[in-house]
């Protein structure tokens, strides 16, 4: 079953879940946190008894160009292994794009490279761009930066601009 969970009404038990399962999916040491740098505004999880796999979402405001644009954020896509190649995150990531299509965003972002977003609809770009470096969760400098990695995708009509800066506001998701 899917369930979107707004991050303030997250149980402890939820909590523990979903580092868990991000502890089981990625190399990098989120120190038992159940998010990378920031706490995301939202989860999108998947219950078979426990969270078995969760996406988190943000939803902010960067700068492109010279406006000020919403958009979602997609981060901390992860899947106990066990139940990988299910089809779970692909529904996970199904759902979060219908919240930000729902939202006055204008795109989702995210940083990555596999299949799962390309068949999402995300596209590489190469913008340059500007974000808060933080390692873990401390801040570190402003940094800035060419895109490896990033990945676009429209909830709206509006096409993404190619080549131009991005503003993140504040640190990656």
């Amino acid at each position: 079953m899917i369930e979107v969970i707004p991050e303030v009404e997250l149980s402890a038990q939820d909590e523990t879940q979903i580092a868990e399962v991000i502890r089981e999916s990625f190399p990098t040491d989120y120190a038992g946190r159940s998010f990378y740098q920031q706490r995301p505004h939202l989860r999108v999880v998947r219950r078979a008894q426990v969270i078995v796999a969760q996406i988190s979402v943000f939803y902010r405001s960067i700068r492109l160009g010279g406006e000020l644009l919403p958009i979602i954020g997609i981060g901390d896509v992860a899947c106990l292994p066990e139940h990988s190649g299910q089809g779970i995150g692909s529904a996970l990531m199904a759902r979060a794009l219908e919240l930000g299509a729902q939202s006055q965003a204008e795109f989702a972002l995210l940083f990555g490279k596999r299949t799962l977003y390309d068949r999402a609809g995300f596209v590489a770009q190469k913008n340059p761009y500007l974000c808060v470096d933080m390692t873990g969760a401390q801040t570190n400098e402003l940094a800035q930066r060419d895109a490896n990695f990033l990945m676009v995708r429209p909830l709206t009509s509006r096409i993404w601009p190619e080549g131009e800066q991005v503003d993140f506001l504040g640190p990656l998701f």
